[in-house]
């Protein structure tokens, strides 16, 4: 009951407001944020001081500062898109390098989309579809609430794409007939510590999905990274790199590898604009380490490169 009258009530009538207005609420929303209610400070502080050690006290706390008011346009955004216009939408973003992806449309092949939690990625699973020619797939692990699942989703498919998570993935990718775009946000904290790519990330071991490489491995798929980047308030720019068009001529890792270099290019550029109140690190260095890493590229070659 309480979900419903917050989604119909409170949500859905607060989405339907324009920019302008939603942006003053974002202001004052950021000033509570940095002032009254510091949302995980200690997260965000301890995720930048160790991602930043050669940093000073000064940079990093602007940093912070900086990240709340990216913090209050996200979240205030996030709820505007589910009242977006679809003309509205799209005269808020552009492609760069889109040529990479209608060739690939043209030659009737399928691609693996790999993006992060940077900038705001909900305008990129919302206008996927309407941007590229592939049918967008998103995969994402269900939301715990059925309710919210239930209503988000379909607010996230509305403009054509479709969500699935990793179990239903390949059941839904065989009732499609048309290449398909399959989106990944590849820097969210994974599961078991043996499936994991680990590697040096922001100057700490890091844990890494490895689901996308294994996917583009397994179907021959073209990998191209998106970067978001925020030309102004509530614009932004998806810029394209092709990764790769042949992951069979590749190596264990080199997807992988590539899509960590460009985001931590990202990073370092414009660091207040990546999730840092996520807790990223949360999963503990093994201390089988080093044998979980050979383990991991052992079953890899030998499933995909069993003659070298």
């Amino acid at each position: 009951m309480v979900d419903r009258f917050l989604y119909y009530l409170i949500v859905i009538p607060f989405s339907k407001l324009p920019f302008w207005f939603i942006y003053l609420i974002a202001d004052a929303f950021y000033l509570v944020l940095l002032y009254l209610f510091p949302y995980r400070k200690k997260v965000i502080t301890n995720n930048l001081q160790k991602s930043f050690p050669e940093k000073s006290i000064k940079e990093i706390d602007a940093i912070r500062k900086d990240f709340y008011r990216f913090f209050a346009d996200l979240m205030l955004e996030t709820i505007k898109l589910l009242g977006i216009s679809e003309a509205e939408l799209k005269s808020r973003i552009t492609v760069e390098n889109k040529t990479i992806v209608e060739n690939l449309y043209k030659e009737g092949r399928s691609f693996i989309l790999i993006s992060s939690h940077y900038n705001n990625w909900e305008f990129l699973i919302l206008a996927q579809d309407l941007n590229f020619p592939h049918q967008a797939i998103g995969i994402g692990m269900p939301l715990s609430n059925k309710f919210w699942h239930e209503k988000i989703t379909a607010k996230r498919e509305r403009f054509g794409m479709k969500v699935t998570d990793p179990k239903n993935y390949k059941i839904d990718l065989k009732n499609l007939h048309e290449p398909t775009s399959t989106l990944v946000l590849n820097d969210q904290s994974p599961g078991k510590n043996k499936n994991c790519f680990w590697t040096n990330f922001l100057n700490q071991q890091t844990a890494f999905y490895f689901g996308a490489e294994v996917l583009a491995h397994e179907q021959n798929l073209p990998v191209v990274f998106l970067e978001i980047e925020n030309e102004r308030r509530g614009y932004f720019n998806f810029k394209l790199e092709l990764i790769t068009d042949n992951p069979k001529t590749l190596s264990y890792g080199d997807i992988t590898k590539s899509y960590i270099e460009k985001l931590a290019q990202s990073i370092n550029a414009q660091p207040s604009r990546w999730l840092w109140s996520h807790k990223r690190w949360k999963k503990k260095i093994p201390e089988n380490l080093e044998t979980l890493k050979v383990d991991h590229k052992k079953r890899f070659d030998e499933k995909f490169r069993p003659q070298s």
